[in-house]
């Protein structure tokens, strides 16, 4: 059952649909669903555990590897034959064979890369959900507001639950793109299409210079707009930035060359990537002048990160997936208000406890290979959360 009612606004409205509640044998169903995908959760949570700590030793190890190997060159801009096949570190301004340019606005820059970021004028749909309990049916009031906002991607109004004037265009009708240099060098050394890749810091290219490249496009700002009136726009009105990354040659506007840093193989004049003996391919871009303790202090850095990052996750995973397993617990006794919520805490303290528990212990199972002692380390403290469990129950009154 739905229910409309209007707030005095076209751009804004209310609906109340109204269920019944659903009964004993409703819920255990939706319940049993949920162990199945909790199940899945879980077992999915192992895996990625467990292939973390390997990839994180060996990302560790090739990365000593690479800094016992590596060999700084003298000169950027002469290529040595002794070093070939070898893993070198050279830092140096970008440069490019060819300036990328856009010419359906006039516009050119000798970079790494040119961005063409294009936005429409769209309707936006927002909703804000409540549920709640009258009369023995759970009622959801859901307030759906509408706005008009500059989108990247083309908003679906099909969607919306009132399309009704707020309609959008299906499409735009200019196009993002990103051009990318065909040759990127540092001095006299060709990048890798995997180096060329890492790229990416991108600044926004002032039009201040730049006139009006068309008759219907306006320039107003940073932005050339595809609008009668860009003060006021109007819905599936467009507007067109430019980014660039890896500045190339010195620009009296823009400044300086991008200094980077690299770490690769050298193949001929070329910088390609480096398959380290531990099964891991070297090949580091850093904006900045960096030495090769410096490159590889940030390369173990964000290793470190990346192994949490993901161990976090893997653990969470496994605690969604024992709650998912052990809800049916809950809705037996659901209709007890306080054995409910006593269930509830002591489901979430159990999940809590067995994902620590086993996540220590898959970590420890991902190191056994590579650092035993470590692992058994790790293992031993798999069962301190157990431990502390267990210690926080009243032992048993003597007869």
């Amino acid at each position: 059952f739905q229910q409309f009612s209007d707030t005095g606004s076209r751009k804004e409205h209310v609906k109340v649909t109204t269920q019944s509640k659903p009964g004993f044998l409703e819920r255990l169903s939706e319940t049993s669903g949920g162990m199945l995908m909790g199940l899945v959760t879980f077992l999915l949570s192992f895996y990625l555990l467990f292939t973390n700590e390997g990839r994180a030793l060996r990302t560790a190890k090739s990365l000593d590897e690479g800094l016992s190997l590596v060999v700084p060159l003298d000169s950027i801009y002469s290529v040595s034959q002794q070093n070939e096949g070898r893993l070198v570190h050279l830092a140096g301004p970008l440069s490019t064979s060819k300036p990328l340019f856009d010419p359906s606005y006039g516009l050119s820059i000798r970079a790494a890369k040119l961005k063409r970021h294009v936005e429409m004028y769209q309707w936006v749909e927002y909703e804000d959900s409540r549920e709640y309990e009258e009369n023995g049916e759970i009622k959801k009031e859901t307030k759906y507001s509408y706005n008009t906002e500059w989108k990247s991607e083309v908003v679906n109004s099909r969607n919306f639950d009132r399309e009704i004037g707020h309609k959008n265009p299906s499409a735009m009708a200019v196009e993002s793109f990103t051009a990318v240099s065909p040759n990127v060098q540092v001095g006299s050394f060709v990048l890798s299409k995997g180096l060329v890749d890492k790229i990416d810091n991108f600044k926004q290219l002032s039009l201040s210079n730049l006139e009006d490249p068309h008759a219907d496009v306006t320039r107003g700002g940073d932005y050339f707009y595809h609008s009668e009136n860009p003060r006021r726009p109007e819905v599936g009105d467009v507007r067109v930035s430019f980014f660039y990354a890896g500045l190339s040659g010195d620009d009296p506007h823009l400044g300086s060359a991008d200094q980077v840093t690299v770490i690769a193989r050298q193949r001929g004049d070329q910088l390609v990537p480096y398959h380290a003996k531990s099964g891991d391919v070297l090949q580091i871009l850093y904006l900045g002048d960096l030495s090769v303790e410096e490159v590889f202090q940030k390369e173990h850095a964000s290793n470190t990160m990346k192994t949490w990052a993901l161990r976090a996750a893997g653990w969470l995973a496994m605690f969604v997936g024992i709650s998912l397993m052990t809800r049916i617990f809950y809705t037996l006794v659901d209709w007890f208000p306080v054995v409910r919520d006593l269930v509830n805490i002591g489901l979430k303290a159990f999940a809590f406890c067995v994902a620590s528990s086993l996540s220590l212990l898959t970590i420890s199972v991902g190191w056994l290979f590579y650092r035993p002692l470590w692992a058994l380390l790790i293992a031993s403290l798999s069962a301190v959360p157990i431990l502390v469990a267990k210690s926080r129950v009243p032992p048993k009154k003597q007869q």
